[in-house]
């Protein structure tokens, strides 16, 4: 069976940047990433990957980066006030943290220079401006898509 749309997967991956540096690696933490193709909670591009693929394969792809995490702009900064951050945080340019916008929206940031009273933050994704490789092995296909009686009530308005 190949994977397709609907199906429920077990996959190991190793994620490489360009220069072959390695961002993310399934099988050093020991635990498969477990999804259903076609998933929004993943880079379409990465779903796309994996349809066609069958039970032990291995493949790789590289997805562009407009595909995946967007070009880097260089413009994605804001400005922190210091009491935003806990009293006793060490801040130090280049780490990385996580915050909360107005609105109530998680957000990733590299911290860029700090003041007293102040944080200049990056909040392009970490991964924005990069071509992602990935090294993918079908581990299992757990389960079937759903099927449809007809494709004429697949598409039809009633």
């Amino acid at each position: 069976m190949k994977a397709t749309h609907g199906n429920s997967v077990r996959i190991h991956y190793k994620g490489t940047l360009t220069d072959g540096q390695e961002f993310d690696n399934s099988h050093e933490r020991g635990q498969t990433l477990d999804f259903t193709v076609g998933s929004e909670n993943l880079l379409k591009a990465f779903n796309d990957g994996i349809i066609g693929m069958t039970e032990g394969e291995i493949k790789s792809f590289t997805i562009k980066s407009a595909d995946a995490y967007g070009d880097y702009n260089p413009e994605a900064k804001t400005i922190a006030p210091r009491e935003a951050f806990p009293e006793d945080f060490e801040i130090a340019v280049g780490m990385q943290v996580q915050g909360t916008n107005p609105t109530g929206q998680a957000f990733l940031a590299k911290v860029t220079a700090f003041e007293d009273d102040e944080v200049t933050l990056d909040v392009n994704h970490p991964l924005a401006g990069e071509d992602l490789t990935f090294e993918v092995q079908l581990v299992e296909i757990q389960g079937a898509p759903a099927q449809t009686e007809s494709a004429e009530s697949e598409y039809s308005n009633e």
